[in-house]
């Protein structure tokens, strides 16, 4: 049997995920984008540092800007301001309401506590998203169990601290997953990992990285809609978010042209964030020929591509065709950043195992052949303030898949079983629609893909659902695709069926 790779105590705390051999490839320079000290951060030096700012990713030679202290200080200080405006007299305690106000409770969360309290046998659960089985139970992934068992039995394994940018046989593994083995951004030594809190602390990590070092515009653009958690990452780290159009209401499909029209008006450098596959909540994703056009779109305005890959080979079962994207952009030479995620794919949801990804083009390269070193350097600074040092066992966990070819072989197998079984609620789910002749049209459920699907109903129809039916989804519409079942499917579309003939 296979034992657990090692994590080793005297690990560097900055490690680049590339194989051995480098070579160098030199393409035109890009529009600046980044900038670092030039001189090591202390508190010494913290008001007085000079930036640098030429054409190549986060790279060396320097001229003047404001300090990061500087900057974080100002974000501080607006935040601040927000308060003080309408803050009480100075001898309130810190813990006012009127300092602290009561903050709303997460819309998903809290969906899932009614869904929890609710007694009725005939409940179903199409808001979480979480993969569950026929028997409307969570799945721990076979694989997944032999990991364990592996783990288990190493008698030298130890709790001691992981090193400040993740496990090593974990990082490198996820590096080769998400861009591929066999890409020249690894071969090159264009690639920095950092293990994250989860897609969450991913994208967290990268806005922070951007806020610090990023010199374009920076405002970020996200999907209308996109995942919930999006703007307040962005936001919390002082970047400013705006939409640019995804969903077509009208079709149930991908508004491309609002989207290449929103882009094109951007300004130029901005920073653009794009889900790779399976689209979190609408299910609808470009084609390839749409991500040609957006590629070609993103690099004439110089935007700065940040991608969010939370459902990689949980889409079509194919681990490569849903990370085509990313190695498309690889390929026409972009800096960028990728957030990438376990918890879908492995199931790991509660263990919190993810990357960030900094991939600089062969032009940074050109400039500077320690570009991978020095992103992973400031990289190793963020994450030491943040966690200090991420968790162990959902990366153990995938580790001990990603190195071992058979287990890895038997994990798409089970990614399999996962996004077919959700393909085939699809497919009923639509059949049974059209069985009942509900009004309008309903091959937006097979035409969309992944774990979600955004049905078109209205707020007022989902509450009537969720009231007379007991299904539960979010206010938007979307439904979970792994909530169905074959006991529950027909079940969910007699039930829409009925809301959408009684409700407007």
């Amino acid at each position: 049997m296979a034992q657990a790779p090692r994590d080793s105590a005297a690990a560097a705390a900055i490690s680049v995920s590339t194989p051995a051999s480098a070579s160098a490839a030199a393409f035109p320079s890009p529009s600046p984008s980044f900038c670092t000290p030039s001189v090591p951060p202390s508190a010494s030096t913290a008001t007085s540092a000079s930036l640098s700012c030429p054409n190549s990713f986060l790279s060396a030679s320097s001229s003047t800007l404001s300090t990061a202290a500087q900057r974080l200080e100002s974000i501080s200080s607006h935040m601040a301001s927000s308060v003080s405006s309408s803050a009480p007299a100075s001898d309130a305690s810190i813990f006012s309401a009127e300092l602290v106000p009561q903050a709303p409770e997460d819309v998903l969360f809290g969906l899932m506590r009614s869904y929890r309290a609710d007694t009725n046998p005939k409940k179903v659960d199409l808001g979480i998203g979480a993969y569950r089985d026929e028997n409307a139970k969570p799945w721990v992934l076979p694989v997944v169990k032999k990991a364990e068992a592996i783990l288990a039995a190493d008698p030298e394994l130890n709790h001691e601290y992981a090193p400040i940018l993740g496990v090593p046989a974990f990082t490198s593994k996820a590096a080769e997953l998400i861009i591929g083995s066999s890409s020249p951004a690894l071969a090159e030594k264009r690639v920095s990992s950092v293990q994250t809190i989860s897609g969450t602390g991913a994208v967290h990590m990268g806005a922070l990285f951007l806020s610090k070092f990023y010199r374009g515009n920076r405002q970020v653009y996200i999907s209308n809609p996109t995942w919930a958690n999006h703007t307040q990452i962005f936001n919390n780290v002082g970047l400013p978010v705006l939409q640019y159009p995804y969903f077509d209401k009208a079709t149930r499909g991908l508004d491309f042209d609002g989207l290449m029209k929103s882009l094109s008006e951007a300004p130029d450098r901005s920073i653009v964030l794009l889900h790779p596959c399976a689209h979190n909540p609408t299910g609808v994703d470009p084609s390839q020929d749409q991500w040609k056009q957006i590629s070609e779109l993103l690099k004439k305005k110089n935007h700065f591509p940040f991608f969010d890959c939370a459902y990689q080979g949980f889409a079509s079962g194919d681990v490569a065709r849903d990370a085509w994207a990313i190695s498309y952009f690889i390929e026409q030479g972009f800096d960028m950043l990728i957030a990438q995620s376990f918890a879908k794919n492995f199931g790991l949801y509660g263990e919190r195992a993810g990357c960030l990804h900094a991939v600089a083009s062969a032009a940074s390269l050109a400039a500077d052949v320690n570009v991978a070193t020095r992103v992973a350097s400031q990289l190793a600074i963020l994450q030491r303030s943040e966690i200090s040092n991420p968790p162990l066992y959902g990366a153990r966990i995938v580790a001990v898949v990603l190195n071992n070819e058979a287990l890895y072989e038997e994990w798409k197998d089970n990614l399999r079983t996962m996004s077919g079984r959700i393909i085939a609620m699809r497919t009923a789910l639509r059949s049974k629609l059209e069985e009942l002749k509900t009004p309008g049209t309903w091959n937006h459920i097979t035409d969309q893909i992944g774990m979600f699907s955004f049905t078109g109903l209205s707020p007022a129809q989902v509450l009537r659902i969720r009231e007379e039916s007991h299904i539960y989804m979010t206010n938007n519409g979307r439904i979970s695709m792994a909530g169905l079942n074959t006991r529950n499917v027909e079940y969910v579309a007699q039930a829409i069926d009925k809301v959408v003939r009684e409700v407007s």
